[in-house]
This record gives C-alpha cells, structure tokens and sequence, in this order.
C-alpha cells in the first residue's frame, strides 16, 4: 500500500511536468508564429483617371490621326479619359491658345516646347507623333534636286520644325535659301503650284495631293531620319492628372493598332470632319510602313533641335533633355 502512495504523487508530479513542457512548447510556437507572421498584404489600386475633360490642340496633319481615331471610335472612352480636340489651322493659332491657357496637351515640336518654357509656360515632352515632312519644288521651277533651291524662295513657317528641316537639308547640301513666310496651308500650296515660290515644306497628306498636281518631291523628313514633332502636356496636367495622361496614351496606342489592321477607306470619312481633305485615305493606303506607338525623341536628335533653336534667338538658353521631357507615360512599367 505504501508503494501506492508513493507512485500516485510521482506520477501526478510527471504529468504536471509534461503539461507545463507542453505549453511552454505551445506558447513558444505561438510566440514565434506572431512574430514571424507576414504582414497581410494590402493591394495598393492603381491611380484612375480623373474622367474630368482634357483639352488637347491638334493640326490636320498626319500626328493629329490616332487621337482623333481614339476620340470617334470610343477608345479614350473605354480607357476612362475624357478628351476634347481642338483643331488649328496654323501652329501660332495653335500657340495663342496654349498661352491663353486653353489648352491641356498639344501637338507641336521640340523647339516650340522650349521657346514655351523660356516663356513661363510650363509643358513637357511626353511623347514622339508619326510624321513625315517633304520638300516639294513648284510644277514649273525645272527643280528636280534638293540643290535646286539655293538662293531659291521657299515658303514655310519659321522657328518651327518646318525651318529646321529645310536648315538640315540645306546644310547637307551647303546652300542658302530665302524663306517665304505664307501662313495657311492653302496660300502655300496656292503659291507653289502658281509658281510664285520655288519651294515649300509641306506634312501629308497636302505634300502628296500637290505632287499629284505636278509639284516635284525633292525630299523627304523621315527618310533622312529627321524627328523632332511632339505631344506635350502642361505641367500642371502631369503633377495632378497622370492616369490621364497614360490612359490617353494606352488609347493612342490602341488607335495606332486600329489604322495598322484597318484599310484607310474605313475612317476616311470621320477624316473629313476635322478638316482632312478625301484624298488622305489614299496617302495612308500607299504607306509602305505600319505606324509606330508612341515613342521617345531620340537626345541626339534633341539637342540638335535645342542647339538649332538657341542659335536662332528663340531661347535664351539651351535646355536639357530631363528639364523638357518625360516620357513615363509610354514607357512598359
């Protein structure tokens, strides 16, 4: 009986013993499980576009397409943007209606951003457009080279991308020209094809319709590789609006793919509204190319532009390539 007595409190004695182990095990584990536990993940929402309208300026040229293709076929619409366009006859309407503050982004080039800036006006480069500039001669001038025009008189508009084109051009070929300044585009194209001019510089589709009208092409701005068109938006549009901004490109883009898989025959007619003559279903149907997203200017090409600009007195000084771009927007995150 005593051997009874005395086995019972040992093992009562073993029991509280592996119970104690066990929840000190117990509460270990819990403690380490605490501390080592994972923070629980919080999925951070990407930024939507406000919906609020953006006003953007565009010329009836061959850059102003894809925004207008993704306004009419509902593409800014799908991407939650809300795009209004406004169509300018001549790039200094255009440049009025920027500095009037009528305007969110527009469509312009490398040296109208920095004059812009050396201005007060705040924008930057967010992106590249498809363009192609050319050189034409008038039906009678005999002017079959791009030697041609020295000393000649050739109409275009100054201290826009149209002069730094025919500078390159002139300067490859080490000659002079004289500069006509006719503003509109049909008092261009009616001066060069009355002969009163030598020489123009002309975008599509209106370059193609007068070489059709016995104009001569004596070159072309994207075979020489020469880029400097851009889309820029104000600054203000950029700090406190940036899923616009990319959703407006996404849609750009999207319109890109729709001109590249679509005959141009489709939309010519939407064209026509924003003051494109019938004929620019033709020049987009003969393009040997599909054409580009929205991309980069190239540095190389830009500071060229800056260095061209300043030594015309536009600026006062030479801006860099970060103070006058961003191009976040378009760029694969």
């Amino acid at each position: 009986m005593m051997k009874k007595r005395l086995l019972a409190p040992l093992l009562l004695v073993f029991l509280l013993f592996l119970s104690a182990c066990g929840n000190g095990n117990e509460n270990e584990s819990a403690e380490k499980d605490e501390n080592t536990k994972e923070e629980p993940k919080t999925e951070t929402k990407a930024a939507e576009p406000s919906g609020e309208k953006m006003t953007i300026g565009v010329l009836p040229a061959e850059s102003a397409i894809p925004i207008i293709l993704a306004k009419e076929k509902g593409f800014f619409e799908e991407e939650g943007v809300n795009v209004s366009i406004k169509s300018f006859s001549s790039p200094n309407d255009r440049n009025v209606a920027v500095q009037a503050k009528e305007l969110d982004a527009a469509i312009g080039d490398v040296m109208t951003e920095a004059t812009f800036k050396d201005n007060g006006i705040n924008m930057k480069i967010t992106s590249d457009i498809s363009e192609d500039f050319k050189i034409l001669s008038s039906p009678d001038s005999g002017i079959t080279e791009m030697s041609g025009l020295s000393g000649k008189k050739v109409s275009l508009v100054p201290n826009f991308i149209l002069e730094y084109i025919m500078d390159e051009f002139a300067k490859k070929d080490k000659f002079d020209y004289e500069i006509v300044e006719i503003p509109s585009f049909s008092g261009r194209a009616e001066a060069l094809l009355s002969n009163q001019i030598d020489g123009v510089v002309f975008t599509e589709p209106q370059a193609g319709m007068l070489v059709k009208q016995g104009a001569h092409l004596l070159g072309s701005s994207k075979e020489a590789g020469i880029k400097g068109g851009t889309i820029q938006f104000t600054d203000e549009m950029i700090e406190s609006k940036s899923a616009d901004i990319k959703a407006f490109y996404t849609a750009y883009n999207k319109a890109v793919d729709y001109m590249n898989d679509t005959e141009a025959a489709e939309y010519s007619d939407i064209l026509t509204k924003y003051q494109f003559p019938e004929q620019m279903s033709d020049y987009l149907a003969s393009m040997p190319d599909d054409i580009a997203h929205a991309g980069k200017i190239d540095q190389d090409q830009f500071d060229s532009i800056i260095k061209w600009t300043k030594e015309k007195g536009q600026i006062k000084k030479e801006y860099s390539y970060k103070e006058l771009t961003d191009f976040s927007f378009i760029e694969e995150k």
